[in-house]
């Protein structure tokens, strides 16, 4: 049986941290946050099957001993290219198109991809 946990794409520069000590600390901060915000919220209609679903797939984790809200698998990638830094915001932007979520990658309320087209996104982006 196949459990799904949550996944993001991050576009990000450290010069103090290495990527995978950000990944673990953001990965753990917001898991523990947001599963703590699922279960304090009783007029979220999904609330039990959200939580059951997290803690099924940690179940099936030897690593975890509680939930598995973000996938365990981090794939971090060296941006260091003009090109491949766009190959990547591309592949970020098409991700919501290819899962059939919106027609035009703009579309997606949480993608960077707003602020490209000259629409407010819900996160600060700085573009270089």
């Amino acid at each position: 049986m196949v459990y799904y946990a949550i996944h993001v794409h991050l576009v990000f520069r450290s010069t103090i941290h290495k990527p995978e000590e950000l990944i673990g600390q953001f990965k753990s901060y917001t898991s523990r946050k947001l599963i703590g915000l699922i279960e304090d919220n009783m007029q979220e209609s999904r609330r039990e099957w959200l939580l059951n679903s997290f803690k099924k797939a940690g179940a099936a984790n030897s690593n975890n001993t509680k939930n598995q809200f973000w996938q365990q698998h981090n794939n971090p990638i060296e941006l260091w290219s003009p090109t491949v830094i766009q190959q990547k915001m591309d592949y970020t932007h098409d991700n919501p198109v290819e899962a059939g979520f919106v027609e035009n990658d703009y579309e997606y309320l949480y993608s960077s991809a707003r602020d490209y087209c000259g629409i407010k996104g819900l996160v600060k982006v700085i573009i270089d």
